[in-house]
């Protein structure tokens, strides 16, 4: 199976959705800052003029990973999280208006500016965009059982599907989709195993909670 990063679509429309990728920021250096640094400027018109709608904008546009609520309305100057949502609705309808190529997708507990879905095909074809994040069947279905039942020692892990999983689950360990969490009461205290940040990305979900509803 092919994934390709920062999928904008959410996991529960389907495990296997169109690749979207976000702005290539390679050439930007991280930032970090805030507006009270920004208003040390004495040139007028700079950003003690700016809109924080302006100032989330930004921030998300240079931002490499998603930001939280909190870390955008502290950057916007905004005194409260539920006003930066209410901006980022805003944003997004403006978006939708302008028949925009991006929109503000809320991932990974945090919120990320990324290209639309729809757009995929075309951006394949262009240079610099994310490699594709390519799983096998098996290693597809360790991840999944790891994202339903975590956390989980291993043994637990080749319990559920029979056959053992060491290398797949250490393959899952180098792609950043799945970490150490912590270790089991039991003897040994074996490892358990959790997702991580960028497997929230990856499917494009909010957070754990926005997983499929399993079907028995």
């Amino acid at each position: 199976m092919v994934f390709h990063p920062y999928n904008s679509k959410r996991a529960c429309d389907s495990w296997l959705t169109a690749p979207v990728y976000r702005l290539n920021t390679e050439y930007l250096r991280d930032a970090e800052w805030s507006q009270e640094s920004l208003a040390e400027s004495d040139s007028p018109g700079e950003s003690k003029d700016l809109q924080p709608k302006a100032l989330l904008e930004a921030a998300l546009f240079l931002a490499r990973e998603p930001m939280s609520s909190r870390r955008l309305a502290q950057l916007a100057g905004l005194p409260e999280r539920t006003k930066t949502r209410q901006l980022i609705r805003e944003l997004n309808k403006r978006y939708d208006k302008d028949q925009s190529a991006f929109c503000i997708t809320e991932v990974a507990e945090g919120f990320q500016l990324r290209t639309r879905p729809e757009l995929a095909a075309w951006l394949v074809r262009m240079q610099g965009v994310p490699s594709a994040l390519r799983l096998s069947n098996p290693a597809m279905e360790t991840l999944t059982v790891i994202a339903y039942r975590q956390p989980i020692p291993r043994a637990e892990v080749e319990r559920i599907r029979g056959v053992q999983c060491g290398d797949l689950i250490r393959q899952l360990l180098d792609q950043d989709l799945a970490k150490i969490v912590g270790r089991s009461e039991e003897l040994g205290r074996p490892f358990l195993y959790g997702t991580t940040s960028k497997f929230l990305q990856v499917f494009g979900l909010a957070s754990l909670n926005d997983l499929p509803v399993m079907q028995h």
